[in-house]
C-alpha cells in the first residue's frame, strides 16, 4: 500500500532528522513537497504511524492516508513516474 504521510511541525529549531528517518525506514519512499511524503510499505496507516508517533511532538500534526488510483496535480515528471509505477504494482 502507498500512503501520503503529511505533517504540520509545530515547534520551530526541533531537529526532526529522527522523524524522516523513521519515515524512509516504513519502506520505499518520495519526497517532494516539503512536508508530504509518499511511502510504499506492507504496514497499514496504524503501523506507519506507531513508528512515526515517538518522533513528534504532541503539538504537531500528522496524517497517514492511503492513496488511490484516483490522483490528480501539478508535481516534476520524476514525482509521477515514482507515483505511476508504484501503482501499477499494487494492481498487479
Amino acid at each position: 500500500m502507498i500512503y501520503a504521510i503529511n505533517y504540520d511541525l509545530k515547534r520551530p529549531g526541533q531537529n526532526y532528522d529522527a522523524l524522516h528517518e523513521a519515515i524512509k525506514n516504513c519502506g520505499i519512499w518520495w519526497h517532494f513537497l516539503g512536508s508530504t511524503w509518499l511511502v510504499d510499505t506492507s504496514l497499514n496507516a496504524s503501523g506507519v504511524w506507531d513508528r512515526l508517533a515517538p518522533h513528534v511532538d504532541k503539538n504537531d500534526f500528522v496524517l497517514v492516508v492511503g492513496v488511490t488510483r484516483d490522483y490528480q496535480g501539478w508535481l516534476p515528471q520524476e514525482a509521477w513516474d515514482w507515483l505511476n509505477n508504484r501503482v501499477a504494482k499494487l494492481a498487479a
